[in-house]
């Protein structure tokens, strides 16, 4: 191909100006206000703004992992008690990683609103009323909350509550909030062992209760992507409502066991065994059988929800196997005691029992 010198300059150029608006646009850091920011998600956030270049301060109580972030300012207090810690700063955006209790956002947000660009609320997709419709965006009603309940930290409750949080910040901070809703997330640092469960059963090998037929979908999110996205959005200071799940394709419980085969270089055998046959044993899904909700249904679409709006806000996602080995390489590092028994699925005398009903009937 043939480029003229003027061509050649003027492309040389461009180029230029775009990798200094770049540059630029990653060398001006943001104050970022972190409420929270020392368990599971939070240190992933901490950690994807420094290695922006962003001034991070926290604000907690101390008690969880207070270690950690030694470079960042920290500032004490109690969400259910006093705040004046934060009282006359201004942050460019805050971050509020974990609250799902309206009166938490509600006392934030009152004290905050002169005095930060942006409010950034990691919600949960427990948030939408129904999800058991397929492709649901954005727009999907909420899930409703009386207003008596809103101090009552019943799990039933949890969805609600994370609505009326959303609810009360368009309320309190109109156009200034940014909302977040994962599902599953998964990775390193995840002490509910939601996901951990799979990597780490299919590691040990032999053969292994696999529920359905494998094509249910699934939907989650690394919490390093998640991080790196909350902070895109701070960035960016982009305002709205976001479903943070992926990948942004079909991913099916088939295709998430075998690529824990491939990582964990197991000689596992997975067994897939009928939902209705699962349930007939009293083998829940979610909690029994991690990170599966089944179709049981024509037209029921769990784990289908439509993520194009983040996608188009700038989400992306790992590979799998990432997230699959590097959650392999965090569980070999917690004690022994903690490694022994997993706080989701089945436990290995059960799985065996349900293994055999299944083998017998068949």
């Amino acid at each position: 191909m043939n480029v003229d010198r003027r061509s050649f300059l003027g492309t040389t150029a461009a180029l230029a100006l775009a990798s200094c608006a770049a540059n630029r646009a990653r060398s001006e850091p943001r104050r970022v206000l972190v409420l929270g920011g020392t368990r599971f998600i939070g240190p992933h956030i901490v950690e994807a703004a420094l290695a922006r270049g962003h001034r991070v301060t926290l604000f907690n109580r101390g008690k969880t992992n207070p270690e950690l972030f030694p470079q960042c300012e920290k500032l004490r207090g109690d969400r259910d008690g006093d705040m004046s810690a934060l009282s006359g700063r201004d942050w460019d955006a805050v971050v509020d990683t974990w609250t799902d209790m309206p009166r938490h956002v509600r006392s934030a947000a009152e004290l905050l609103r002169d005095h930060v660009g942006q409010y950034v609320f990691v919600s949960s997709l427990n948030a939408v009323a129904d999800l058991s419709k397929p492709n649901l965006d954005e727009s999907a009603p909420k899930t409703p909350l009386a207003a008596k309940d809103e101090d009552n930290a019943s799990p039933e409750l949890f969805g609600g509550r994370k609505a009326r949080c959303e609810d009360l910040l368009d309320e309190l901070l109109p156009k200034k909030n940014t909302v977040v809703r994962p599902g599953l997330i998964v990775g390193p640092r995840d002490a509910s062992d939601r996901f951990t469960y799979w990597p780490v059963r299919v590691a040990r090998g032999g053969e292994v209760l696999a529920p359905g037929t494998g094509e249910d979908p699934v939907q989650i999110i690394d919490a390093r992507d998640l991080g790196e996205f909350v902070v895109h959005l701070c960035e960016q200071r982009t305002f709205g409502l976001f479903n943070v799940v992926g990948p942004d394709r079909k991913l099916t419980m088939k295709e998430l066991l075998e690529t824990c085969r491939t990582v964990s270089k197991s000689n596992a055998t997975l067994t897939w065994v009928d939902a209705k046959f699962l349930l007939e044993q009293k083998v829940a899904p979610w909690t029994d059988m991690p990170a599966w909700l089944p179709s049981l249904e024509p037209g029921e679409g769990y784990w289908t929800l439509n993520v194009s709006k983040a996608v188009g806000a700038g989400l992306r996602f790992r590979p799998l196997a990432e997230s699959v080995r590097d959650t392999l390489a965090w569980w070999a590092t917690l004690p022994e005691d903690r490694r022994a028994a997993l706080k989701r699925g089945l436990a290995p005398e059960r799985e065996k029992e349900v293994l055999a009903a299944w083998h017998a009937r068949a």
